[in-house]
């Protein structure tokens, strides 16, 4: 083989025989200390959903590894599952799960001194984590991913999670009975699979793809589907060749990768959180990437997927209209896509493409053409102003006014406004502005679905504004601008708004700002003190004294 294994520093040489005993007991024989060790990273539990298919990918993989001539050794990595613990003070560990999952997994495989490693994940975090782990190390490595889950159907329509949450507005609202809600929440997640949407795990699976980490086809696969366990057989082939040519993950993860990322996060209509990952995976992989980047490439790429949350079909459609092969190569032909990438086969983008028409089936109404999108310009819109000096992101599909001046609504924390939209408190015109909700406020920057899902089901959606310094599931859809910064617990500017104060959300100017004179502001200001920290201990007090602003991908090794 081409490449030089780091596992022969534990296999090589008399001084060596304590560690070829120890790897005896777990199965190697005399011909198999030569042979690369290759990790298997299983995200595998029964916490979620997402992953509770994973263990079925991770032994099919771990088998062909074995059968291409290299020694796998699989270890268990953590989950959060974002939405069950969604709306509780539990939230707060999903985003700092990332990091947890990040460094779990670069201290296994350099610990061990591993030849390559094979992730198998399907959730939310697990799957930026894993990037970063696998841009920090930089040994050849390639993405799995668990699958999307099926979707429900009741009443001749079809169901995701955010079904559920949105039914809960509408009961509270008075819109469906008790019978209705417990009927879309039993019929919403009918199996494995991670959520049925362009939410945030089919967009990071996407992404990957987009970035050449994972397999063709691989990103819209159904959990439960053969075709999935094969594609994990395959991945396994894929690796064993790029440990042989000594492909490395910094090779195929250039600038030309992220900016193909941003692109098919573009035209897919995906999550607001891929921002905040693709920052923190190109900071681990040290490529430069802004914000200003993401709003650069919307600028040029039209969205063509008329996906869920606010469009019509979920990922299995995407599928069955050809997948994210099929977004790409329009987007290639029509100069928006770097076909030169590299991609974990060792082929080009372009070449990978190759046999891709140009332009999608007339007979599917999931993928457009370029001449006739669903929207002339990305979703993703990049805000600043007084209220975000360094940035906020906003989702603009779907919102009918993409304008509104309106008066805050200040709540420090999601269970307080949550409980106000249930109560009926909000009133059509109104800007909610939830703080101390950001990486280090929360800390944790919880993810906004209660409420934004709450509103939506309460008839608000195209009557309210709503800004936070917190995230926004994947799912969440309307007028809404997140990952706000400064945040408010580092003395931002959204930390001095106060009722009433006239906010302004122009998603066509790209502009967040309270619009109020800069002298009242500072008065504010100079009154301001920051709180004292919500945790004094433990993985959450860690977090908050590590984390960087959102607008850098909330990292915590800046």
């Amino acid at each position: 083989m081409a490449h030089e294994l780091r596992s022969r520093t534990i296999t090589d040489g008399v001084q060596r025989s304590p560690n070829r005993a120890m790897l005896r007991a777990v199965g190697f024989g005399d011909r198999d200390f030569g042979k690369p060790i290759v990790g298997v990273a299983n995200a595998y539990s029964t916490i979620t959903p997402c992953n509770v298919g994973l263990d079925r990918l991770a032994k099919r993989a771990e088998a062909a590894l074995r059968a291409a001539g290299v020694m796998p050794q699989s270890f268990g990595t953590i989950t959060v599952s974002d939405g069950i613990s969604m709306g509780t003070e539990g939230m707060k560990y999903s985003l700092v799960s990332r990091e947890v999952i990040a460094d779990s997994i670069e201290t296994a495989c350099n610990a061990q001194s591993m030849d390559g490693v094979l992730v198998v994940g399907g959730c939310d975090k697990n799957m930026p984590g894993a990037m970063i782990a696998i841009a920090r190390m930089n040994i050849p490595a390639v993405f799995v991913y668990g699958g999307t889950i099926k979707p429900g159907h009741h009443a001749g329509r079809d169901l995701t999670v955010v079904s559920v949450f949105e039914a809960v507005g509408e009961y509270s609202a008075g819109r469906i009975d008790a019978a209705e809600l417990l009927e879309v929440e039993r019929r919403a997640c009918p199996g494995a699979g991670s959520c049925g949407g362009m939410f945030t795990a089919n967009t990071m699976s996407s992404i990957f793809e987009a970035m050449g980490m994972s397999l063709p086809y691989s990103s819209t696969m159904a959990a439960e589907d053969d075709d999935k366990t094969e594609s994990a057989a395959r991945s396994a082939t894929v690796l064993v060749e790029a440990i042989s040519r000594d492909l490395r993950p910094r090779q195929i993860l250039t600038r030309q990768a992220f900016e193909n990322a941003i692109a098919v996060t573009m035209a897919v209509g995906g999550s607001t959180n891929a921002v905040l990952h693709l920052l923190a995976i190109a900071h681990a992989a040290g490529v430069p990437l802004t914000l200003d980047d993401f709003e650069t490439i919307r600028a040029r790429v039209p969205v063509l997927c008329d996906l869920k949350p606010s469009g019509r079909f979920v990922t299995v459609d995407l599928h069955r209209a050809g997948g994210i092969p099929q977004v790409m190569k329009i987007l290639l032909a029509h100069g928006v896509l770097h076909g030169d990438a590299l991609s974990i086969t060792g082929k080009k983008i372009a070449e990978v493409l190759r046999d891709v028409p140009d332009t999608p089936r007339a007979d599917q109404e999931v993928i457009r053409p370029w001449q006739r999108p669903l929207y002339a310009h990305g979703h993703l819109a990049i805000l600043r102003g007084n209220l975000a000096t360094e940035g906020g992101v906003a989702k603009v599909t779907g919102v009918k006014t993409p304008r509104m001046t309106g008066p805050a609504r200040v709540f420090d924390c999601e269970e307080d406004c949550l409980e106000a939209i249930l109560a009926g408190r909000i009133q059509h015109g109104d800007v909610i502005v939830i703080r101390y909700e950001g990486p280090k406020g929360g800390p944790g920057m919880r993810e906004m679905l209660s409420p934004t899902s709450a509103i939506i089901g309460a008839g608000l959606g195209d009557a309210v504004g709503l800004i936070t310094d917190g995230r926004f599931s994947g799912g969440t859809y309307g007028l809404v601008v997140g990952h706000v910064a400064p945040e408010a617990a580092v003395g931002g500017t959204i930390a001095l708004v106060e009722d009433g104060d006239p906010i302004t959300i122009d998603a066509e100017r790209r502009l967040l700002q309270v619009d109020l004179p800069e002298q009242q502001l500072a008065q504010r200001r100079a009154r301001w003190k920051p709180r004292a920290p919500r945790y004094t201990a433990g993985v959450l007090a860690k977090y908050a004294k590590l984390v960087s602003s959102a607008s850098l991908g909330a990292v915590t090794d800046a």
